[in-house]
C-alpha cells in the first residue's frame, strides 16, 4: 500500500510545514494550520502525467528570450452581460479559471445561470451541479424566463468523471457549482475539507489550461466573508469575484480581488429583481435616491472605480457619547482612517469630538477603499455636529493629509464633469483638481488647507 503524504497548509497565508504547529510562522496567526493530504505518490504521478502544470504545456519547455514573445492579445469573447465583462477586463479568456464568491443569495447561481444561458447559443456550455438537482436549476430558468435551450446539465460531485464527460462533449464554458462540494478520488478527506478543496481546484484548472475552456467556479464563504478553503486556492486561479450584498437588499455589486487579464479595481453593479440580476447602466443614480428636504451630516462624494466615477452619498452622525470611550463606527469606510481624519480636525479644524460618538454610513453599500473620500466625510462630520445641512446641489472629493493640506487625487476633472452631468451646481475640490475652466452652470472651489474647506461651507 502506497503510502500517504500529508502536509499542514496555513488558511491565512498558505505557508505549509511537515508538521503542526500553533502558529504560523509565516504571518504569527495562531490556530489556523489544517491538515492537508497529498495522496500517494504513484497517483499523484499519474494524475500529474495527464495535466502537466498550470500553462497548458504538456511537452517540453522550450527557452525564448522575452522580446521574442508574442504579445498578440489573447482572444476574448462576451458573455452578455456589460457589468460582468467590465469587471473581468473586457470579457471571457479562453484557458483562465475564474471563482465567483459570495454570501448564500447573493445571487452567484443566478447570475452564472443566465450568462451560461446566452452563451449557450453561440457555443457548447455545461453546467456542472453537485449541491442542486436538475430539476431545481430548470425550476429557477423557467421562474426567470430565460431561454434555457442547448444548456447542457450534468449533476456530478466526482472531478475524474467530471473531466471525463466534458473532454467527450469539449464545452468552450464550464461551470461547477460549487468547488466545496467536488471530491478527487485520491484523497481520502471528506469533500468541503482543505485537502479536497485545494486538489479538486488544481485538477479543474489543470483541466481547464489544456483544452482551453473558460471554468468557473463558485465558492462558499466563510462567517468572516472570506472564501472558505485554503489561501493557495487563489494563486491557482486567474480571477477571484466577489459578489456582495445583503438578502434583502435589491442591489449586488461585483468587484474583483484578483485578476490576471484585467484591472482589479473594477465595480459591477446589478439589480436583483424577479427576472434575475439586471445590470445597473448608470450606478451613481441609484446611490443618489435623496430626501426633499437637506439634512445634516449627508453629503454627495465622488469616487472612482476601475475606469469610471462613481456619485455616493455619505452619512455622519455626531451624539453627545455617554460612555468613557466614545464610539467610531465606520460602515463602507475604513475604521481606521476615521479615527485619524478625526485627529486631523481637531488639531487644524479646531473641532473637538473628543466626547462625541461619531457614526458614518456610505448610502447604498458601497465600500469605498480610496483617500478621495476624506474630505467629504469630515464635511459631513462639521455638519452634522454644527446640525447645519449642506446643499443638496454640493460635491466634495479629496484627500486630507495629516498636516491640514488637501491633496490631490486622480482623474479630478473626470469626477468634476461626472457630477455636472447629475446637475451638481458647486464643488469643493483640492486646489490642483480645479480646472481653468469650470463646466457650465457649475461653481468650482479650489481648497488647499483644511481651514479653507471648513470656511467655503
Amino acid at each position: 500500500m502506497a503510502k500517504v503524504k500529508t502536509a499542514y497548509v496555513c488558511n491565512d497565508c498558505g505557508a505549509d510545514y511537515t508538521k503542526w504547529q500553533g502558529q504560523c510562522t509565516a504571518c504569527n496567526a495562531w490556530n489556523t494550520l489544517t491538515e492537508v493530504r497529498l495522496g500517494s505518490s504513484k497517483s499523484t504521478g499519474a494524475r500529474n502525467a495527464r495535466f502537466e502544470g498550470y500553462t497548458g504545456a504538456a511537452s517540453q519547455s522550450q527557452i525564448q528570450d522575452l522580446s521574442e514573445v508574442n504579445l498578440a492579445e489573447m482572444p476574448r469573447f462576451a458573455s452578455g452581460s456589460n457589468e460582468l465583462d467590465r469587471v473581468l477586463g473586457g470579457g471571457l479568456v479562453p484557458g483562465s479559471a475564474i471563482l465567483i464568491g459570495g454570501h448564500p443569495g447573493a445571487g452567484k447561481s443566478t447570475l452564472l445561470l443566465q450568462t451560461m444561458c446566452h452563451l449557450a447559443q453561440q457555443m457548447s456550455a455545461l453546467y456542472v451541479t453537485g449541491e442542486e438537482s436538475l430539476q431545481q436549476v430548470a425550476l429557477r430558468a423557467n421562474r426567470l424566463g430565460i431561454n434555457s435551450q442547448n444548456l447542457k446539465m450534468l449533476s456530478e460531485t466526482s472531478v475524474e468523471q467530471l473531466c471525463r464527460t466534458a473532454e467527450q462533449l469539449k464545452p468552450k464554458v464550464l461551470v461547477v457549482d460549487s468547488i466545496q462540494v467536488m471530491h478527487v478520488e485520491d484523497v481520502q478527506s471528506a469533500p468541503g475539507s482543505v485537502s479536497q478543496v485545494r486538489e479538486a481546484a488544481a485538477y479543474l484548472t489543470r483541466f481547464a489550461k489544456q483544452t482551453g475552456t473558460v471554468l468557473f467556479l463558485v465558492g462558499h464563504v466563510t462567517k468572516d466573508g472570506s472564501l472558505a478553503g485554503p489561501k493557495v486556492l487563489e494563486h491557482m486561479i486567474d480571477c477571484s469575484l466577489q459578489l456582495e450584498g445583503d438578502s434583502d437588499g435589491r442591489f449586488r455589486t461585483l468587484r474583483s480581488h484578483k485578476n490576471r487579464f484585467g484591472a482589479v479595481n473594477e465595480l459591477g453593479v446589478f439589480a436583483m429583481l424577479e427576472t434575475g440580476l439586471k445590470e445597473v447602466k448608470n450606478p451613481s443614480s441609484i446611490f443618489l435616491s435623496r430626501g426633499d428636504q437637506p439634512s445634516p451630516g449627508s453629503l454627495v462624494m465622488v469616487v472612482w472605480e476601475g475606469t469610471r466615477p462613481l456619485l455616493v452619498e455619505v452619512q455622519a452622525l455626531v451624539d453627545q457619547s455617554h460612555m468613557n470611550n466614545p464610539r467610531r463606527i465606520a460602515v463602507g469606510l475604513e475604521h481606521n482612517r476615521l479615527a485619524m481624519l478625526l485627529a486631523v480636525l481637531h488639531r487644524h479644524g479646531g473641532l473637538q469630538t473628543g466626547d462625541q460618538d461619531v457614526f458614518v454610513n456610505v448610502v447604498g453599500g458601497v465600500k469605498v477603499l480610496e483617500t478621495s473620500a476624506d474630505l467629504a466625510l469630515l464635511l459631513s462630520v462639521v455638519s452634522s455636529f454644527r446640525d447645519r445641512a449642506l446643499p443638496q446641489e454640493l460635491i466634495v472629493f479629496g484627500e486630507v493629509g495629516l498636516s491640514g493640506e488637501i491633496r490631490p487625487v486622480p482623474n479630478g476633472q473626470e469626477r468634476i464633469r461626472e457630477a455636472a452631468k447629475h446637475g451638481f451646481t458647486r464643488a469643493i475640490v483640492p486646489k490642483a483638481n480645479a480646472p481653468k475652466q469650470s463646466p457650465e452652470g457649475m461653481e468650482v472651489v479650489g481648497v488647499s488647507r483644511l481651514s479653507e474647506a471648513l470656511e467655503a461651507i
